[in-house]
């Protein structure tokens, strides 16, 4: 039986994955925070000043998705802290790798 995926992450029509993103910029390091609401929430270090807190985020997931910076992009919200992002990988793989990076409870 296949577990139902969280409402944050969802499968896409070319195969890939569509998440929902609250970003917190500013942060003192760039990590995972948890829910918020139907969102997943990452703080990021950097500065929501000309696009840095955008880098920064695309950064962070493709390492932590161990994708290239390419596959991972912001199709909405370029100018707000909720974002949705595509990333070129099945919904499971994503999955698997946020809940290895994901902060203990």
């Amino acid at each position: 039986m296949v577990a139902a995926l969280p409402p944050w992450l969802a499968p896409t029509a070319d195969g890939g994955a569509r998440l929902c993103i609250h970003v917190q910029p500013g942060s003192a390091r760039s990590e995972l925070a948890g829910v918020h609401g139907d969102a997943l929430k990452i703080r990021v270090a950097a500065a929501a000043v000309e696009g840095a807190a955008n880098a920064a985020l695309i950064e962070f997931l493709a390492g932590l998705l161990k994708r290239p910076r390419r596959e991972v992009t912001i199709v909405q919200g370029e100018r707000s802290r909720r974002k949705l992002i595509h990333v070129r990988a099945d919904p499971a793989t994503v999955r698997r790798c946020l809940e290895k990076g994901a902060p203990e409870e």
